[in-house]
């Protein structure tokens, strides 16, 4: 049987490396979200993505404002 994916660990990762892709630190992140309306820390969205336990919502709302239309699940 195969061991279980770590996806806390699988969509933190996949969000660091497309911030890195796009050159986007948190702090500019945190203005571009809130540009939508999604008011959140440079320091919130750190331990968010520390954790790995944010929603899909976040997810993609990030994933939007750094303009990342498509990702690999590897």
């Amino acid at each position: 049987m195969a061991e279980p994916k770590d996806y806390h660990a699988l969509v933190k990762n996949i969000l660091k490396a497309e911030l890195k892709r796009k050159g986007v630190s948190y702090r500019e992140l945190a203005e571009r979200l809130a540009g939508i309306g999604a008011h959140e820390t440079e320091r919130n969205i750190a331990n968010k993505i520390s954790r790995g336990g944010f929603s899909a919502a976040f997810f993609v709302q990030c994933l939007d404002v750094i303009g990342a239309s498509r990702v690999d699940l590897g």
